[in-house]
């Protein structure tokens, strides 16, 4: 069986528009996919096959608003270490559930952490947890002019 392979991240404009109707629609139906693509069932199957074994595709989500499940305040944390502290305080953030994401980055703070909670007195909350092992600095998201998006895709034919 032929596999693709995906030199320096290239991939051709087919694969490119599978990835770009997945990110629209992780749900819709492979025979929709194909005929978006112009493309047989079985080929665009097999693709979306290769993309996932090649890592390309992680995986399918479901996009929830934490405001309607109660979690209207939205924050980002900084956070850096005291002194010893930073595998405690990754563990720590790992194990958090108002954190959604965490990211290890350079500069000052060591840490930028995505969270939501219910209200500030569950932000001061949150807070009290991380302190005893990193300094904060929190900002509340007022709003997401850019919300989370799938990254500018090159391809081979670019």
């Amino acid at each position: 069986m032929k596999r693709l392979s995906f030199v320096n991240g290239r991939i051709d404009n087919v694969d490119a528009a599978i990835l770009r109707a997945l990110a629209a629609n992780a749900r819709i139906a492979t025979a929709e996919l194909a005929r978006d693509i112009g493309l047989s069932s079985p080929s665009t199957a097999e693709r979306v096959k290769r993309l996932e074994e090649a890592g390309i595709i992680r995986g399918y989500h479901a996009d929830i608003d934490p405001a309607a499940i109660g979690l209207p305040l939205a924050v980002h944390l900084r956070v850096r270490p005291m002194p010893g502290q930073l595998q405690k305080l990754a563990t720590l953030l790992s194990k958090l559930d108002a954190v959604l994401e965490c990211h290890r980055v350079t500069g000052d703070d060591c840490f930028v952490a995505t969270a939501h909670v219910a209200s500030v007195s569950h932000l001061e909350a949150l807070i009290d947890k991380i302190i005893p092992l990193g300094a904060t600095n929190t900002s509340i998201i007022q709003s997401s002019p850019v919300t989370r998006r799938m990254p500018a895709i090159s391809t081979k034919e670019d």
